[in-house]
């Protein structure tokens, strides 16, 4: 946590949020300016260049020296090449995204660009949304900061739910997984199948309750002060397919990709060369953009070959709406189809989680080799403890299954319920809270 903190205050945090706020804020008024489309073109092209640049460098630069070494090593060749002890400023990917879609959304004619300094630098350092998104757009978030807000206390209700349903999330589900996550993962030689099997499955809930949780309090606090901020989860795990999971996952990234890079490229227009071409470039960039490793990589190109289908049949829209709306239960084929999506998403979190793709494929190697329907508590005594991680989980799944319709699982939770039901659900919320509340906290996505 010092080292978090550290950053997020170090002048060199706020150097490069100013320098891209301005450049940003500068160069949308030199689009809009322009006379001709050739100075639009250079104007766009100097804040991409120099933002990537900027998130290149502190992201990318010693992975692109180190694969390169990696390359020539496997030449036959010797390099001593120099790395440097780069400190990755907090939230750089958000802010940087932010930035562009503000400029893209002026060239793009969708925006007039803001003359309020102000007004702008609020947009883009938002504090909410800072540190891990959503990702907001220009034509959502600054109409909000322009106008005047005035205190509203059914909001006020409303996002404190939702942070609560967020801490939730964030110290219950995720930091407690977090606990035999680490334990399996660090320790994958030493287990069996079926335990790391359950090492994978914790993850998926310990990454979904560590970014969505956050999100909920990013959502839930920004309402407090008046603002909406764009839904970036919609039950993800409640998926039929692959590309309704992709729907329903940080939507505000995949939205962002699709806007940005998916739709120019020419999104699912023309031949099946085409599509494929797009589907790899979009979840490969998607990958990397979530950390300097080639894990990342290959979790996004097991993405890219999970949708690859369905966008080629124009399948991929087939499930649009809430699974077993309206229904207590799924039908067994919806049931199938939602274990099947689970079951491919948790295989792809392992390269995400892991340390190395050898780190990866060994533990994937483990899964298969020997005791794979060994029950780990037995097996295992120092995760017997892991029991109570996955009772919790299944009651987190049954609240978010009741709650699925909603924004956000609780949202309307004491609408229809007696008072007595209502508060002693708010009070066994806050109690497993404080229960849980201490453990080492990881914050995921921190490091984008």
């Amino acid at each position: 946590m010092s080292y978090l903190f550290y950053s997020f205050w170090d002048w060199r945090f706020l150097f490069l949020l100013a320098f891209s706020t301005f450049l940003d804020f500068f160069t949308g008024l030199r689009i809009s300016n322009a006379t001709s489309a050739a100075k639009r073109k250079t104007w766009l092209f100097i804040s991409v260049f120099v933002n990537l640049g900027f998130l290149g460098f502190f992201k990318y630069y010693n992975f692109f020296i180190e694969s390169f070494a990696d390359l020539l090593g496997a030449m036959g060749l010797k390099a001593h090449l120099t790395t440097l002890n780069i400190i990755l400023p907090v939230g750089i990917s958000f802010y940087t995204f932010h930035g562009l879609s503000y400029v893209f959304d002026i060239y793009n004619n969708k925006i007039r660009p803001t003359t309020n300094w102000i007004d702008y630098a609020l947009f883009v350092s938002f504090f909410p949304l800072l540190v891990a998104g959503p990702i907001e757009r220009a034509t959502h978030l600054l109409p909000q900061v322009e106008k005047i807000r005035t205190f509203d206390y059914p909001k006020m209700v409303d996002g404190l739910r939702q942070i609560l349903w967020g801490l939730f999330k964030k110290i219950v589900i995720a930091d407690t997984c977090a606990e035999y996550v680490n334990l399996i993962f660090n320790n994958s030689e030493s287990y069996s199948g079926g335990t790391l099997i359950l090492g994978a499955v914790l993850f998926a809930f310990q990454i979904y309750g560590d970014f969505s949780g956050y999100t909920d309090i990013a959502l839930g606090t920004a309402r407090l002060l008046g603002f909406e901020l764009l839904r970036n989860f919609a039950y993800p795990y409640f998926s039929r397919d692959i590309a309704e999971f992709w729907r329903r996952w940080h939507i505000s990234l995949s939205t962002w990709f699709r806007d940005y890079l998916y739709i120019p490229l020419g999104g699912s227009r023309g031949g099946v060369y085409k599509k494929i071409r797009n589907i790899l470039i979009i979840f490969l960039v998607s990958g990397f953009w979530h950390g300097a490793n080639w894990t990342f990589i290959v979790w996004g190109l097991l993405n890219a070959i999970y949708i690859m289908p369905s966008v080629i049949l124009k399948t991929n829209r087939n499930h649009l709406d809430i699974v077993a709306s309206g229904k207590l239960l799924p039908s067994i084929k919806e049931a199938v189809q939602l274990v099947v999506t689970f079951a491919l998403t948790t295989f792809a979190w392992i390269f995400f989680r892991a340390n190395d793709l050898h780190h990866a494929l060994s533990y994937i190697s483990g899964i298969f080799s020997h005791d794979l329907f060994s029950i780990p508590f037995l097996t295992h005594p120092e995760l017997f403890k892991s029991i109570i991680c996955i009772m919790l989980i299944a009651v987190f799944l049954v609240v978010e299954w009741i709650g699925r319709s909603n924004k956000y699982a609780i949202e309307k939770i004491g609408q229809k319920q007696p008072t007595l039901v209502r508060w002693t659900f708010y009070y066994a919320v806050v109690f497993s809270i404080l229960l849980s509340y201490g453990k080492n906290q990881e914050f995921i996505y921190f490091q984008f």
